[in-house]
């Protein structure tokens, strides 16, 4: 246990120490809040278009910024194989475990922290603009948002694993790209239809923003299904990327 409290709190300075992190993983969220949130009030009442409006647009800012945590757990670990850091730790009484643990721990807690931040952004804004957020809601929706979280984070361990710093990115740029188009956080899945809509269910994404909203909202009833969703990508790309890193770590040991 020492040993992955110590590898963590190595990751977790090696992800703050970066001012690349402020600016995508807070700055950018934050930004985009406020100039949505501008886009919405110059949209005309007539329209009844909501989708920026700041009780819906916080859970999608959420998700939007936990894709940049993805890119840079993808860079921590693409860079430590390729500085040989790992190698020099394979030869420590570390096992497998101790270094998931530790790349995905602080991870969450950069995740966690970076969503209680947004939240509390929109909180401001909604003071602000009259428009009530629940405070309850709130707090829940950042619950809901843990497996979305690890989603990524094993995302980002996983391109990693695979990649070298040069390639990995581009990867975690595509994901980035899918999450804000096809996530539904700037225009409303359910209204489009057709073979878009049918797309973006596929994806994780869409589920992770309508659970996000939906508990905002302490809409009980109907965030169940996509919580369910959200749940199963994590786990599925959670042991994916345990057993990529696992067989890495043997081939390099080999």
């Amino acid at each position: 246990m020492s040993k992955t409290i110590a590898f963590s709190g190595r990751n977790f300075k090696e992800l703050v120490r970066d001012p690349l992190s402020y600016i995508f993983c807070l700055g950018f969220p934050l930004v985009m809040l406020v100039v949505m949130t501008l886009v919405n009030d110059s949209i005309p009442k007539e329209t009844n278009m909501t989708i920026f409006r700041i009780d819906n647009l916080a859970g999608g800012i959420a998700v939007f910024g936990l894709t940049f945590v993805m890119l840079f757990v993808c860079l921590t670990v693409a860079k430590d194989r390729s500085g040989a850091f790992l190698m020099r730790l394979y030869s420590t009484p570390m096992k497998s475990g101790n270094f998931i643990a530790g790349y995905i721990l602080p991870s969450l807690l950069l995740s966690l922290l970076q969503t209680v931040i947004a939240f509390a952004a929109s909180l401001v804004i909604s003071a602000i603009t009259g428009i009530e957020l629940n405070i309850g809601g709130l707090l829940l929706s950042v619950v809901v948002l843990i497996p979305t979280m690890i989603m990524l984070i094993s995302l980002g361990l996983l391109f990693g694993t695979l990649f070298n710093e040069k390639a990995a990115p581009g990867l975690c740029s595509v994901v980035i790209s899918l999450a804000s188009f096809l996530g539904g956080i700037w225009f409303d899945v359910d209204a489009t239809g057709g073979i878009l809509a049918d797309i973006c269910n596929v994806l994780p994404f869409v589920h992770s923003v309508k659970a996000a909203r939906l508990a905002c909202a302490l809409d009980f009833e109907n965030i169940l299904p996509h919580l369910l969703i959200s749940s199963a990508y994590a786990l599925g790309f959670t042991v994916l990327s345990i057993a990529v890193f696992r067989g890495k770590m043997k081939a390099d040991l080999g």
